[in-house]
């Protein structure tokens, strides 16, 4: 495949990755508000994404395999196409119809379908930038940042729809937007994307590259340390707490993910100098850990809740922006063209499993403290998130402290 066709196809998956990621963001915040107002209590809510959290660790288990089997692009629209079904599951049911196990199902499909999307967009970006220096990071972060501005976005349109018409026919809206990315896609692609010579193995799956193999544990502690207080905790505590309308606390939480998004696709410029390190992945997390403490500090102290929920948040985006941005570029680095496929799927399954936890722990660690009153929900929720980033730290040091690429995989 010539460099002008990767290129051309590179674009046309990140565009159909931009539509799903935001189509993501909407049906994650129109499920939990919807369910919210129905009088779910936040463990309830959390209950509903488990599904989409564990079969995104399923699917990247074994989505290294089927794109290293059958190319990104084969990947990338059965993703688009089980986002469809997913959508479907919720949109063309009579609300008598969405129970819990109901909902579960459809979230465990768009749990699929955006794992395989994502590793198909991630994957393809090593194999059109290569491994020149600075380039590499520099699309990734781009790439990365502004996935998570779009989903942010999603945040926003899925608040906004479920304020001015219904719960289905929000859903449909989605639906159209998913549908018109993967038809464009089918239309415009030319060739394929991604395919390797050699095909790998399900027994595979457990990466011989240490480096790979110990930042797929810090990915697991870093976004378990940011779901255990943002997806439902966060929501719910602004929604009941501070007593924001349901678009306002979507509208913030949409904002916070687009500003996130743009330090992360400003990460090369921000932190300045040569491709980061193992070294640069530890600072940043011992950081960050710091942010949470202060915060649960400041609640348990009686300080202004929404001064310290709001202010602490903003500071902890910045700071977790830029230490995703290097995870993302590190596992790139660490591995060479024909691993790819396997290597990010390994990434992206320890990173569902931090989100998974996450998720649980959100939902009933807020449940429990509020059984003390104020703000007890939040404040454990706090002291969680700085345990989990502590460990990130901590593995994070047995890192590589310089470049070395493709030294084992």
């Amino acid at each position: 495949m010539s460099t002008s066709s990767g290129t051309r196809n590179y674009a046309i998956v990140t565009m159909a990755y931009w539509a799903d990621t935001m189509a993501d963001g909407a049906i994650r915040m129109l499920v939990l508000f919807y369910f919210y107002q129905l009088g779910y209590s936040a463990l309830q809510v959390a209950s509903l994404f488990l599904f989409y959290e564990l079969f995104g660790i399923l699917t990247n288990f074994a989505g290294g395999v089927l794109a290293s089997r059958y190319g990104l692009k084969s990947t990338l629209f059965m993703g688009l196409g089980t986002q469809l079904l997913a959508l479907g599951m919720l949109a063309f049911m009579p609300a008598a119809g969405l129970t819990v196990i109901w909902v579960m199902a459809s979230q465990a499909m768009s749990g699929i379908a955006k794992d395989l999307t994502k590793m198909s967009s991630k994957s393809a970006v090593k194999l059109v930038a290569g491994d020149a220096e600075g380039r590499l990071y520099r699309w990734v972060a781009l790439l990365t940042g502004s996935k998570n501005a779009l989903k942010g976005v999603g945040f926003f349109i899925g608040s906004l729809l479920l304020s001015v018409m219904d719960f289905q026919s929000s859903v449909m809206v989605i639906m159209a937007v998913v549908a018109l990315a993967m038809i464009s896609a089918g239309l415009l692609m030319r060739g394929g994307l991604g395919d390797v010579r050699n095909k790998s193995k399900f027994s595979q799956l457990i990466s011989r590259n240490r480096a790979v193999n110990m930042l797929s544990v810090a990915r697991f502690f870093l976004f378990g340390a940011r779901d255990v207080w943002f997806v439902v905790a966060l929501p719910v505590f602004l929604s009941s707490v501070l007593g924001w309308k349901f678009w306002q606390a979507g509208g913030f939480m949409a904002l916070w993910v687009i500003g996130y998004g743009c330090v992360q696709a400003a990460a090369p410029a921000i932190l300045r100098g040569r491709d980061p390190t193992g070294k640069t992945a530890k600072r940043l997390a011992f950081i960050l850990a710091a942010i949470p403490i202060l915060m649960a500090i400041g609640l348990y102290v009686g300080w202004n809740a929404t001064a310290v929920v709001v202010g602490g948040l903003i500071v902890f985006g910045v700071i977790f922006a830029l230490n995703s941005a290097v995870h993302s570029f590190l596992i790139l680095d660490y591995t060479d063209h024909d691993k790819i496929a396997m290597n990010v799927g390994i990434y992206y399954m320890a990173n569902a499993c931090g989100r998974l936890a996450g998720t649980v722990l959100s939902g009933l660690l807020y449940q429990l403290g509020m059984r003390q009153g104020g703000l007890a929900g939040m404040t454990w929720c706090l002291v969680a998130s700085a345990l989990f980033l502590i460990a990130t730290g901590l593995i994070s040091l047995a890192l590589p402290k310089q470049q070395e690429k493709k030294s084992i995989a």
